[in-house]
C-alpha cells in the first residue's frame, strides 16, 4: 500500500539528497516526491508517496528515520486523513489540425487545458487525482501521446486537521522556530 507523508524541512542545499538517500538505504521505493518552498522562505515542504509493503510498521519506521535527519522539522502521515491530493501532468499529443477538436473535447470533459498548439501537436495540461490523469491518458493514447511529464503528488489535509505523528515529543517542533529546531538532536 502507498503511504503519503508531508515533511517540513529546512530549505538548505543537500536536504533533498539526504531524504532520498534515506529511502534508498532502507530499501523503500518512492512512488512520488514533490518539493517546494512554503510561506516561510527558510522551510520547504516535501510530499512523499512511498510503497509500504508492511503497512503501518513501515510507515512508523519511515517517520522515525526521517526525524533522525537534522534538517527535518516535522513529519506527518496523511494517508488515512481527510486530505486533498493533486498531481499535474503535461501531455504532448501528436494530432493533425482536423482532429484537434477531438482533443479539445476530451480536455473539456476532464477540465484540462490546451496550453500549446504547434502545427503537428498540442500540449494538454491536466490537474487532478492519479485516476483522473490516468483516464485522460488512456483516451489520448490512441490519438498519439508523444511525450508526458508529471509533477508528482502534493497533498494537504482538509480543515485544520493534522496528519498522524507517531513520534512522541516530536509534534511540538514548529517550523516558525527553524533555527531552534535545527539544533534539536
Amino acid at each position: 500500500m502507498n503511504y503519503t507523508f508531508i515533511a517540513l524541512v529546512e530549505n538548505k542545499p543537500g536536504v533533498l539528497n539526504r531524504v532520498a538517500s534515506l529511502f534508498r538505504r532502507r530499501n523503500f521505493n518512492i512512488e512520488s516526491l514533490a518539493v517546494g518552498r512554503t510561506d516561510n522562505p527558510d522551510v520547504s515542504r516535501m510530499t512523499i508517496v512511498v510503497s509500504c509493503p508492511n503497512g503501518d510498521v513501515d510507515a512508523h519506521r519511515i517517520e522515525a528515520n526521517l526525524y533522525k535527519l537534522v534538517n527535518v522539522i516535522d513529519v506527518q502521515d496523511v494517508t488515512h486523513q481527510p486530505s486533498v491530493t493533486r498531481d499535474l501532468a503535461l501531455i504532448k499529443v501528436k494530432v493533425a489540425p482536423d482532429r484537434r477538436a477531438e482533443v479539445n473535447g476530451l480536455a473539456e470533459i476532464f477540465r484540462a487545458r490546451i496550453v500549446d498548439v504547434a502545427p503537428d501537436s498540442v500540449i494538454v495540461e491536466i490537474t487532478g487525482t492519479e485516476d483522473k490523469i490516468e483516464g485522460m491518458m488512456e483516451l489520448l493514447r490512441p490519438i498519439g501521446i508523444v511525450e508526458m511529464v508529471r509533477t508528482g503528488q502534493v497533498a494537504m489535509t482538509r480543515g485544520v486537521n493534522d496528519g498522524v505523528r507517531r513520534m512522541p515529543g516530536m509534534s511540538d517542533r514548529h517550523y516558525e522556530e527553524v533555527p531552534v529546531a535545527a539544533m534539536v538532536p
